[in-house]
């Protein structure tokens, strides 16, 4: 079975960019990486916002803004379950499809009001390819209980003082197949 790895830590301490940086050494090394990325938008500085980015199409949509009309609400956004789903979900599910390794950023409280979402992020567990992932460092639910539980997984926190040379580690951790 391909590796598995969660990266978790608090907001702001780097995980996407440990994510992204670990993507791009696996596409150096000849792989197809597909999935979703979330990043927060900023408006004059303030956060009004997440973005979902689509790793293989580069397709974009909102998983939450401040002036969302209507979908849960986390906080004082509220999620954007029709871009979630047609953004974030279809691109987890074209790389369980199509791509040699999968990213899932973020597996966190706004994602998991999503049936679609929490159904896709299992397929890509399930699967044979790589996988890295973020959870969210509070987020209780019981698919990331099922993801603590589960063999062959690396459960990574990302600080200050180790983030800088996780990229490699991980990409070597996918790309072989063992710590």
């Amino acid at each position: 079975m391909a590796r598995k790895v969660f990266l978790t830590g608090r907001p702001g301490v780097g995980k996407t960019t440990v994510l992204l940086r670990a993507v791009d050494l696996l596409r150096a090394d000849g792989l197809r990486v597909g999935g979703m990325v979330s990043r927060e938008v900023r408006e004059r500085g303030v956060r009004i916002g997440f973005e979902i980015l689509d790793l293989s199409s580069g397709r974009r949509g909102w998983l939450a803004h401040v002036n969302q009309p209507s979908g849960p609400r986390v906080g004082k956004y509220r999620v954007n379950m029709q871009d979630l789903e047609g953004v974030g979900v279809e691109a987890i599910r074209r790389a369980v499809r199509e791509a040699d390794a999968i990213a899932i950023d973020e597996i966190g409280p706004m994602e998991l009001h999503s049936k679609a979402f929490i159904d896709a992020v299992r397929e890509a567990i399930k699967s044979q390819k790589p996988l890295i992932a973020t959870i969210h460092y509070k987020a209780r639910h019981p698919l990331l209980d099922e993801v603590r539980k589960m063999k062959n997984k690396e459960i990574i926190t990302v600080t200050q003082e180790n983030r800088a040379g996780l990229p490699e580690r991980i990409a070597k951790m996918l790309l072989e197949g063992k710590p």
